[in-house]
């Protein structure tokens, strides 16, 4: 568990920092579809699913 916490802290800092410097990059997609992946192979998934899904449903609700 603790190698599963530490990988997936790693991915997050690592999609920050470069999201944060305003140039995706390829390598940078990679390092962002490789946290994606990997969170949707953790007990989070769910959650995310959910959270997404309740957004989701908020937006689509909104009329201009």
């Amino acid at each position: 568990m603790a190698i599963s916490i530490s990988m997936g802290l790693l991915l997050l800092i690592l999609a920050a920092v470069l999201l944060r410097t305003g140039r995706l990059r390829v390598s940078h997609a990679l390092v962002c579809c490789l946290l994606g992946f990997y969170l949707a192979g953790t007990s989070v998934a769910p959650t995310i699913h959910d959270g997404l899904t309740a957004t989701a449903d908020i937006v689509s609700g909104i009329r201009p």
